[in-house]
């Protein structure tokens, strides 16, 4: 147990100017001293009221900026109990070798970013629901002690995932410390209930979203008591929760079919819902206002085809479906044709999100107390066309993304302004998410502009709200990028049409958060490759890159601009440098053969072959083309089925199906992780959800 020295708190202050400025002395040995604040003007004697508490000072208290040593406050004062934010705590004394406790929980050093004696950056560690002290102290010197009596204040509960659209129906978790969930337990998102599915236990429930409005909501957990969390959840019309596809018990006898447009979520009334592969024997329904349809009738399962078409939106095909659950989301086709009466295109999404701005300071490990050091390790530029600056950049969504160099505007030079660091400002979606920077030498006067990063910092846990401006976020740079990241790999079998070449890419993943594209991250080499791959200038994945790891993707492509036929593997993993890293799981790349290529297709049949060797497949995906790419239907059939029928749309009626004329057919054969059929997302029928996959382009006629 720690010995905090104790400051002298709010009465010890008053007691001391006191003594300044005051007739009479009062020191505090001479007895009890006087807090202002405890007068009280019915009692007797002018009220006055005797503190005799010398204890540390409580979050409530306002301790005087006179403190030698002291925590003052903690923004934001509170969070999930999973840790994970970052926080600034403000008070006075600090040092650059400060360590920071949450109650009982030391941080560890990579979580503390000490600013100047008035500022920490922290890390908020895992902790336990309720209040807690935060307590600060130079080094092993006891003297400099400090606490804030439940300066921070772990919140009972939190939600993964954390945002969803407006439309509702998100299936969410909640998790709970020290909660008694029961059957009985009740669950409101900005006061509308959030139908709970599943009581997993006294601390994990889940619940399906309410309808409503974009921006930061708040959820209630109700059992005996009331337990509240502020910002919990937030809505906004992007893809999170839009998770369709295909779900439920084994297929039998009842088939339910949910029907939503993709842009709005809306449900999709009247939309021709096809069971069976071939139209004279299928079941065809339509669904009712609420986008449903079921089709019941004995013997139904254990697969069946199911096709989804409507007049003005494309055209979407499961083949060989086992489960009892169907949720498809149609793409509208955005032709004036397709608008209302006056002719305009369909709404393009729900309300808007504001965006969030981030400002705060670049910052290096000072070589003395708090000095503004900056581009420590950085070559001394050599021309006047060159110049030191940094970029402080969101990660991504795809480790495919390259690095792209930011406008100048937004570069960080050693003229920017700031005490301990240099100052930067950035704009995005609101959210939790995290900022990366990278510091090096640029040259614009060169075409296309060059920029050499040496050094990287990250950092976790960066909260803002729709419409927010966040204050005071300091990213340290602590990692140099002095390594060199090898492949080895084994590429697909080269055809005629292609592939010709290798295009590999290498980021940083940071958890689920996203990805760091690198400035080094892509190689290209022509096929046969006559040695391995190397990425060289990547960081160290230490200091506030622990617990990262590089992720590698590879592709065969056909020219320079990476074209099909094509095979990709993505979201191949390391943790360090030291060994070559194997790539050997390329999937071979398909060809179609029903219909034959450049013939024409009586829109039946599909069917695609492939090389022997490479990796399994596990989902096809076709997308055949009509009118330019202006009505696609959407074909995904599992990996074991490389040949089917499919119903005839334009015999059933020419609004449904595609238009005549030319056709596009691109055939995606897929490898992805963990994969179950009956279980698919729509993330699965994306690139972004493919471990490994291949791809072609055919030309027929239709």
């Amino acid at each position: 147990m720690r010995n905090w020295a104790r400051p002298l708190g709010l009465g010890g202050a008053l007691a001391v100017l006191g003594a300044l400025f005051a007739p009479g002395c009062l020191s505090r040995a001479d007895g009890p001293f006087i807090r202002q604040s405890d007068r009280d003007p019915d009692a007797s004697g002018g009220g006055l009221s005797i503190n005799t508490d010398s204890g540390a000072p409580d979050a409530n208290d306002e301790l005087p900026p006179t403190a030698p040593h002291a925590v003052l406050g903690v923004n934001p004062p509170r969070g999930s109990f999973a840790g994970g934010n970052l926080a600034l705590i403000s008070g006075n004394g600090f040092a650059g070798n400060a360590r920071v406790w949450f109650g009982d929980v030391e941080l560890d050093r990579n979580a503390i970013v000490p600013i100047d004696p008035q500022r920490i950056q922290v890390t908020v560690p895992p902790g336990h629901a309720g209040a807690v002290d935060v307590s600060v102290q130079n080094g092993n010197d006891d003297s400099t002690s400090a606490a804030l009596v439940g300066g921070y204040s772990y919140d009972q509960f939190y939600a993964t995932p954390d945002s969803g659209p407006t439309s509702g129906g998100t299936q969410i978790t909640l998790y709970g410390d020290g909660t008694r969930w029961n059957d009985a337990t009740e669950v409101s998102i900005d006061q509308n209930p959030c139908v709970v599915n599943e009581v997993v236990s006294k601390t994990e429930l889940r619940c399906t979203t309410p309808a409503g409005t974009p921006g930061s909501k708040p959820i209630r957990v109700s059992t005996s008591v009331d337990s509240d969390v502020l910002d919990a959840f937030v809505y906004s019309n992007s893809d999170n929760g839009f998770k369709g596809g295909l779900s439920g018990n084994a297929l039998k006898g009842d088939l339910r079919v949910l029907v939503l447009n993709t842009l709005s979520a809306d449900a999709v009334p009247g939309a021709t819902v096809i069971v069976g592969d071939d139209i004279a024997s299928a079941d065809i329904s339509k669904t009712d206002e609420s986008g449903v349809t079921v089709d019941s009738k004995p013997g139904l399962g254990p697969k069946r085809t199911v096709t989804v078409a409507c007049k003005c939106f494309q055209p979407q095909t499961f083949v060989d479906v086992d489960v009892d659950s169907v949720t498809v989301f149609l793409d509208p086709i955005l032709a004036p044709g397709c608008g209302p009466p006056s002719g305009d295109l369909p709404p393009s999404g729900g309300s808007g999100v504001y965006g969030a701005s981030v400002s705060g300071q670049v910052v290096w490990p000072a070589t003395a107390e708090f000095v503004r050091d900056g581009w420590l390790n950085v070559p001394t530029p050599q021309t006047d066309d060159e110049q030191l600056v940094a970029y402080v950049l969101r990660l991504t969504g795809s480790p495919t993304d390259r690095f792209s160099l930011p406008s100048s505007s937004q570069a960080v030079t050693p003229s920017a302004g700031g005490d301990r660091g240099y100052n930067f400002s950035t704009y995005g979606l609101p959210g939790n998410f995290t900022l990366y920077a990278l510091a090096g030498i640029e040259n614009r006067a060169l075409n296309p502009p060059t920029f050499t990063a040496y050094q990287m910092g990250l950092v976790r846990g960066v909260a803002a709200k729709s419409g927010e401006s966040k204050h005071d976020v300091f990213i340290q740079i602590d990692v140099e990028l002095d390594h060199t990241l090898t492949l080895d790999l084994s590429p697909p079998s080269i055809t005629a049409r292609g592939p010709d070449r290798i295009q590999a890419n290498a980021s940083i993943q940071v958890g689920s958060e996203g990805f760091a594209p690198l400035p080094n991250g892509y190689v290209s080499r022509d096929l046969p490759l006559s040695g391995p791959l190397s990425f060289v200038g990547v960081p160290t994945l230490s200091g506030s890159l622990l617990g990262t790891s590089y992720i590698v993707t590879a592709r065969a492509v056909t020219g320079q601009a990476g074209s099909a036929p094509r095979s990709v593997v993505g979201l191949l993993s390391a943790k360090d440098t030291s060994e070559p890293l194997l790539i050997d799981q390329f999937v071979q790349v398909p060809k179609l053969t029903t219909p034959a290529p450049n013939s024409t297709w009586d829109g039946k049949g599909l069917a695609a072959t492939r090389a022997p060797g490479g990796s399994a497949v596990d989902l096809f995906v076709y997308d055949v083309e009509s009118a330019g790419g202006l009505i696609a239907w959407k074909v995904i059939a599992p990996g074991s089925t490389e040949s089917f029928n499919l119903p005839d749309l334009n015999a059933l009626s020419p609004d449904l199906g595609l238009s005549p004329g030319p056709l596009t057919i691109t055939v995606n054969a897929a490898r992805i992780d963990n994969f179950v059929y009956g279980a698919l997302r729509y993330r699965d029928i994306a690139q972004r959800g493919w471990t490994a996959y291949a791809t072609d382009v055919f030309f027929a006629s239709y």
